[in-house]
């Protein structure tokens, strides 16, 4: 996509907006002028009282403009850069929905947490409907979308008000390694026979790291509350493998203090008695069984490599493990479904009755597979139809929306919500997408996102993150001077930045 900005406004938030009405597209210096490639002119000008935004936008020979005005009297309580955006955002809005003929349903909240807005205006004493009505009238948000990211935020805070998040924290134990890459996921895992090969002495580095990030975390006097052992697809590795893995774990922490103790299983094929026994044995309280579809015809399109009936087995084996929660998840708007066949998936998964429901909607990472394939986005009107029968039947069977989340280039523009009964919330979940408390992450691609919040209700909390390696063999190859530090290149080690941010977030 060509795209032109004049003006003090973010390009990067003017290419969100513009990813409303064309997912998927490029921006960048190579792009070309065509009928087929997207253009957009977009100037924001600020006068004594507020700011005023046009947009033209261009495509297959038409063109649409609009213009977007606000005041600062308008939002008294609103900094300048809220106001710039929302000018910008309306002009871009009307031009796109013109030119589209299509209103995206959360208007012009382009971040990745919608509920966080929310939270912010009903911690801002506006109450639950005059919240509503801000992000109705504000954002463009659908009536029905802002009443979700509303009771999203409204359950956060039933969770979390009087929850310690200062003197808590939470691990995250990346193992990156899939049976099979999926078609629509950019994941950094490991499928092929060569990386899974590197899966051992991946664990023999990483059961360093995990020794070094829980001690730094016993010097910051901090209470683990969760831990989260995700990838990639951990349940890939052997009986013996995962056995040894919450060993180590369990020689650091006492797991039966933890809130919550979480193993992503994830692919049904993946999932044996053998493996379940030895979670529970070694304090695992939540897992995922995860078909996305219920269709086999589906899952071979997608490139899973397990069946529908594979999926039942996994999860009765699940159920009768006595692991307390399980999650399943679902995907509305894959390339091929309908919406019958997906009413029918959640239908069915209704009737399994886990404890955890998380409905993802259709999203293509850049590097993809399946993004090669032409009309991967033509069953939006389809997704929006599936998304809101997965709210409604979940409600009627007694599940809350706890945890919501966007990603970019998903069909519809539609969201991620996880579904829970009451006192089985993923807390981990509510931990991370919020921003709520410190993740303490190791292995590769992992990422630790440091956060000093006092309390829930503390909206000004300050983040850091440190990533690490993305690739299994980087990480192994890199893994020492990340722990250590490299004092060749003066880089402090991933324990040294993270004690540095706490001693000035402390003061």
């Amino acid at each position: 996509m060509i795209l032109n900005v004049q003006g003090d406004i973010s390009v990067f938030y003017v290419q969100t907006l513009c990813l409303l009405f064309f997912p998927g597209s490029k921006f960048g210096t190579g792009e070309q002028p065509s009928p087929d490639n997207p253009e957009a002119d977009v100037t924001l000008v600020e006068g004594e009282d507020g700011f005023f935004a046009t947009a033209e936008l261009r495509y297959k020979g038409k063109s649409k403009r609009a213009e977007g005005r606000i005041s600062r009297a308008d939002i008294p309580d609103a900094s300048d850069e809220r106001l710039a955006k929302i000018a910008v955002g309306r002009a871009v809005f009307a031009a796109g929905k013109d030119l589209r003929g299509y209103t995206p349903p959360w208007g012009i909240l382009t971040g990745v947490r919608p509920s966080k807005v929310a939270s912010e205006l009903i911690m801002t004493d506006n109450g639950i409907l005059r919240s509503k009505r801000i992000l109705r009238d504000e954002y463009f948000v659908n009536p029905k979308k802002a009443a979700l990211a509303v009771s999203v935020a409204s359950g956060e805070y039933r969770l979390m008000k009087s929850y310690p998040l200062r003197d808590t924290c939470s691990i995250y134990i990346s193992v990156p390694f899939c049976p099979s890459r999926c078609a629509y996921c950019s994941f950094v895992s490991g499928s092929s026979g060569k990386l899974l090969s590197l899966i051992p002495e991946y664990l023999k580095i990483l059961f360093l790291d995990i020794d070094h990030m829980f001690a730094t975390v016993r010097r910051l006097g901090l209470r683990i509350a969760t831990v989260y052992i995700g990838g990639g697809t951990p349940t890939v590795l052997s009986p013996a493998q995962l056995r040894t893995l919450l060993s180590r774990v369990g020689k650091n922490v006492d797991v039966s203090t933890l809130d919550e103790f979480t193993l992503e299983a994830g692919r049904p094929d993946t999932i044996t008695a053998e493996k379940l026994a030895v979670a529970l044995d070694g304090g695992v309280t939540r897992i995922s069984v995860n078909p996305q579809t219920l269709s086999d015809e589906l899952l071979a399109a997608i490139g899973r490599r397990h069946t529908v009936a594979d999926f039942y087995h996994a999860y009765e084996l699940a159920q009768a493990s006595g692991i307390r929660d399980i999650n399943v998840d679902l995907i509305a708007g894959l390339p091929g479904d309908n919406f019958d066949n997906f009413a029918n998936s959640v239908d069915t998964i209704l009737s399994c009755a886990p404890t955890n429901i998380t409905v993802h909607s259709f999203s293509v990472k850049n590097a993809a597979d399946i993004r090669r394939r032409d009309g991967i986005y033509s069953s939006a009107s389809d997704a929006g139809k599936c998304v809101e029968y997965s709210q409604l039947r979940t409600k009627n069977a007694g599940y809350r929306p706890y945890y919501m989340y966007r990603q970019k280039n998903t069909v519809g523009n539609l969201e991620n919500v996880g579904y829970a009964r009451e006192g089985h919330e993923g807390l981990y979940n509510v931990f991370m997408m919020e921003e709520l408390h410190s993740i303490f992450a190791v292995g590769a691609a992992a990422v630790t996102k440091l956060v000093m919040r006092n309390s829930y209700a503390d909206t000004k909390s300050e983040i850091k993150r440190i990533f690490t390696p993305k690739y299994p063999y980087e990480y192994l190859r890199d893994a020492e001077k990340i722990r250590l530090g490299d004092r060749e290149t003066n880089t402090p080690s991933i324990a040294e930045k993270i004690e540095a941010f706490y001693e000035k977030a402390r003061g």
